[in-house]
């Protein structure tokens, strides 16, 4: 793993720049600068009081946290989120409430994603009458598998119990 620098400006001089929980972590920790109520189904764009300035080549990405995902049922609209090299705002991320039945409550200072740096390759696009053959073809959307409905068929025929 590299280190790239990476300027930041604080917009609330109070927020905590992004951090790394642990040694290795590719994703470094966002928090709110409000509080914030969602209800089920609920959506909000919680602003995170910073500012990045990335260099030509780099992106960053905007990614849920498992913890608020698999306790509260909170995911990211966007995921992930992009923020480009010429950006230079604030970052913002939108927050989704999946929990069917119970509100989630962000506070000011509670981490709400993750952000993660990379290096992006731009693509030169050269239209073709045919694109080359490969092994997968168009196959796409579940194609191979991998997912059955409950209840439905085993491979011996018989429904599951």
């Amino acid at each position: 793993m590299s280190d790239v620098d990476v300027l930041i400006r604080r917009l609330d001089p109070e927020v905590p720049l992004p951090t790394y929980a642990h040694p290795g972590d590719a994703g470094a920790d966002l928090v709110t600068t409000v509080d914030a109520k969602l209800g089920p189904g609920e959506r909000a764009v919680l602003p995170t009081g910073i500012a990045i300035a990335l260099p030509d080549g780099y992106a960053a990405f905007v990614h849920p946290r498992s913890g608020l995902a698999a306790k509260y049922g909170v995911s990211l609209v966007n995921a992930p989120g992009t923020v480009d090299a010429g950006y230079r705002g604030e970052i913002k991320v939108i927050v989704v409430n999946h929990d069917p039945r119970e509100p989630v409550v962000f506070r000011r200072g509670d981490r709400i994603a993750q952000l993660v740096i990379q290096k992006v390759e731009r693509a030169r696009f050269h239209e073709v009458a045919e694109l080359p053959g490969s092994a997968r073809a168009d196959g796409g959307f579940g194609s191979t598998g991998g997912y059955r409905a409950a209840g439905a068929d085993n491979e011996q025929g018989r429904e599951e119990t």
